[in-house]
Protein backbone atom coordinates (compact mmCIF):
# COMPACT_ATOMS: atom_id res chain seq x y z
CA UNK A 1 0.00 0.00 0.00
CA UNK A 2 1.44 3.34 -1.02
CA UNK A 3 0.90 6.20 1.44
CA UNK A 4 -0.52 9.48 0.20
CA UNK A 5 1.23 11.66 2.75
CA UNK A 6 4.81 12.52 3.63
CA UNK A 7 6.19 13.56 6.99
CA UNK A 8 8.94 16.19 6.89
CA UNK A 9 10.77 16.97 10.12
CA UNK A 10 12.14 20.47 10.47
CA UNK A 11 15.60 21.06 11.89
CA UNK A 12 14.04 22.03 15.24
CA UNK A 13 11.93 18.85 15.34
CA UNK A 14 14.99 16.67 14.66
CA UNK A 15 16.81 18.52 17.46
CA UNK A 16 13.84 17.92 19.80
CA UNK A 17 13.90 14.19 18.98
CA UNK A 18 17.64 13.93 19.69
CA UNK A 19 17.03 15.16 23.25
CA UNK A 20 14.54 12.34 24.03
CA UNK A 21 15.14 8.76 25.19
CA UNK A 22 15.37 6.14 22.46
CA UNK A 23 12.17 4.38 23.58
CA UNK A 24 10.17 7.60 23.41
CA UNK A 25 11.62 8.46 19.99
CA UNK A 26 10.63 5.01 18.66
CA UNK A 27 7.11 5.44 20.03
CA UNK A 28 6.74 8.89 18.44
CA UNK A 29 8.08 7.74 15.05
CA UNK A 30 5.85 4.64 15.01
CA UNK A 31 2.81 6.76 15.82
CA UNK A 32 3.72 9.32 13.15
CA UNK A 33 4.01 6.48 10.62
CA UNK A 34 0.57 5.23 11.69
CA UNK A 35 -0.95 8.71 11.28
CA UNK A 36 0.80 9.17 7.93
CA UNK A 37 -0.49 5.90 6.55
CA UNK A 38 -4.09 6.59 7.58
CA UNK A 39 -6.74 7.82 5.15
CA UNK A 40 -6.94 11.25 6.86
CA UNK A 41 -4.14 12.15 9.33
CA UNK A 42 -6.06 15.23 10.51
CA UNK A 43 -8.65 12.89 12.05
CA UNK A 44 -6.07 12.27 14.82
CA UNK A 45 -5.02 15.92 15.12
CA UNK A 46 -6.38 18.81 17.11
CA UNK A 47 -6.53 22.34 15.71
CA UNK A 48 -4.61 24.75 17.94
CA UNK A 49 -6.11 28.06 19.04
CA UNK A 50 -2.74 29.76 19.32
CA UNK A 51 -1.06 29.26 15.95
CA UNK A 52 2.28 30.75 17.00
CA UNK A 53 3.93 27.28 17.04
CA UNK A 54 1.82 25.59 14.37
CA UNK A 55 -1.78 24.98 13.35
CA UNK A 56 -2.29 21.38 14.53
CA UNK A 57 -0.97 18.91 17.05
CA UNK A 58 -0.83 15.17 17.49
CA UNK A 59 -0.95 13.80 21.03
CA UNK A 60 1.48 10.94 21.59
CA UNK A 61 1.48 10.08 25.28
CA UNK A 62 2.80 13.07 27.20
CA UNK A 63 4.34 14.52 24.04
CA UNK A 64 2.81 16.85 21.48
CA UNK A 65 3.87 16.94 17.85
CA UNK A 66 3.14 20.42 16.51
CA UNK A 67 2.71 20.64 12.74
CA UNK A 68 1.31 22.51 9.75
CA UNK A 69 -0.15 21.44 6.43
CA UNK A 70 0.14 23.09 3.04
CA UNK A 71 -1.63 26.47 2.72
CA UNK A 72 -4.25 25.21 0.25
CA UNK A 73 -5.49 22.69 2.81
CA UNK A 74 -4.15 19.57 1.13
CA UNK A 75 -2.19 17.23 3.34
CA UNK A 76 0.50 16.23 0.90
CA UNK A 77 3.22 17.05 3.41
CA UNK A 78 2.86 16.97 7.16
CA UNK A 79 5.60 19.35 8.19
CA UNK A 80 6.48 18.50 11.80
CA UNK A 81 7.59 21.73 13.42
CA UNK A 82 8.26 20.72 17.00
CA UNK A 83 8.11 17.78 19.39
CA UNK A 84 7.86 18.82 23.00
CA UNK A 85 6.63 17.53 26.33
CA UNK A 86 3.16 18.87 27.02
CA UNK A 87 4.32 20.99 29.97
CA UNK A 88 6.51 22.99 27.56
CA UNK A 89 3.95 23.38 24.76
CA UNK A 90 0.98 24.98 26.52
Amino acid sequence: MKCKFRVVLTKEARFDLRKLDTGIVKRILLKLEYFRSSENPLYFAKKLRDCSLGNYRFRIGNYRVIFDVLPDGTITILNILSIRHRRHVY
